[in-house]
């Protein structure tokens, strides 16, 4: 068993629900420092976090459906990155991988690269909806375009969340290179464990306080 610490050392703890207020972000930053995780992730309207200690502040950009126009994702970015934001989670133009459009989901992915300087890009590729070889594909166009890690899921899908199977297939890929997010519908601590042994080097929790309680 992976131990409680070590799992929360790679926890972005997540809210990101459209219904979500600033005092409930304020009661996920206080949560946040008192389980000991890594990050929190909010939506970009939350930004600048309010005494965000220690913990690394990341957003999320062309969320959750990734069909925003590119200038746009990189407007968003620069703008979380003036407002605080160390990391940035992008959605991929979901449509150009299916439609096999990886010159230009490349180009989009690094608009926001660029957009972004120098806070971390994470690359969301919605895995659920794409075939093995969509999801290869867009993990190293990923890489190509200077991401800094290839992410499984939004959350918002409904194809699904984050499976072992995708975690597994996009650590192969990018190697040891990129770090691997895995996200969406992780809910239990077992689910975390199979995530993290398929090669996650990160992941984005809602339920962070119910799966390390049971570490």
């Amino acid at each position: 068993m992976t131990s409680r610490t070590d799992v929360a050392n790679i926890i972005d703890h997540t809210l990101l629900k459209p219904e979500a207020t600033r005092a409930d972000v304020d009661a996920l930053v206080a949560e946040a420092k008192e389980l000991g995780v890594l990050a929190i992730c909010v939506s970009p309207s939350m930004l600048p976090v309010t005494d965000p200690g220690e913990l690394v502040v990341a957003t999320v950009v062309g969320f959750p459906s990734g069909q925003v126009k590119p200038e746009i994702k990189a407007a968003e970015a620069a703008q979380a990155v003036a407002d605080g934001a160390a990391e940035v989670d992008m959605v991929i133009n979901i449509g150009q991988a299916v439609a096999g459009d990886f010159d230009g989901l490349e180009a989009d992915i690094r608009g926001v690269v660029e957009a972004s300087g120098d806070a971390l890009v994470k690359v969301i590729i919605e895995s659920a909806a794409l075939n093995d070889e969509q999801i290869v594909e867009a993990c190293r166009r990923s890489e190509a375009a200077g991401a800094g890690f290839v992410k499984t899921s939004t959350g918002f899908h409904p194809a699904g969340g984050a499976s072992a199977h995708a975690v597994s297939l996009m650590r192969e890929t990018v190697g040891d290179r990129l770090g691997v997010k895995a996200s969406g519908g992780i809910r239990t601590a077992e689910a975390a464990e199979k995530m993290i042994a398929a090669g996650a080097s990160r992941l984005g929790l809602s339920g962070s306080t119910a799966i390390l309680n049971s570490l």
